[in-house]
């Protein structure tokens, strides 16, 4: 049974993590929305951060996952977006808060900078994590 629907996205850098990240979340129950890249050649990040954030305010899911060589620039480029809450994490340590704090609902990894065990161990604990609400609340509202 699919829980829901996961937007991914990543540029030319990220694209091999994509693949194995789409993988893990079939292997989850999710169904995947793969918007790009999908070609190994060079690519621009903010587009791929625009159409998971176009996608997330169009419904189509959410949350989401994107990734480019460090997970910086396309963190930002998501969060320019003000109903998008993209954070870059490094460890299921990170994961977990950002999803308990600060209800993340974008998830950005960096695929030359984080190993695929790790990237894969943060994208269970902020699929699994609810947002703890709650103190944190009045926080996340003022940024929504």
């Amino acid at each position: 049974m699919v829980k829901e629907t996961m937007l991914i996205a990543s540029d030319h850098a990220g694209f091999e993590m994509k693949a194995v990240i789409g993988v893990r979340l079939i292997d989850l129950g999710f169904k995947v929305l793969d918007l790009g890249t999908n070609k190994t050649g060079s690519v621009d990040y903010p587009d791929f951060a625009e159409a998971v954030a176009l996608a997330l305010l169009e419904g189509k899911a959410s949350r989401g996952v994107l990734i480019c060589g460090t997970g910086i620039g396309i963190s930002i480029a998501a969060n320019r977006h003000r109903h998008v809450r993209a954070a870059l994490c490094h460890s299921a340590t990170d994961a977990r808060f950002a999803r308990a704090h600060n209800d993340a609902n974008v998830l950005a990894l960096g695929a030359r900078t984080t190993g695929i065990e790790i990237a894969l161990d943060c994208l269970s604990i902020f699929m699994g994590t609810p947002f703890e609400g709650g103190r944190h609340q009045r926080r996340v509202k003022q940024y929504s």
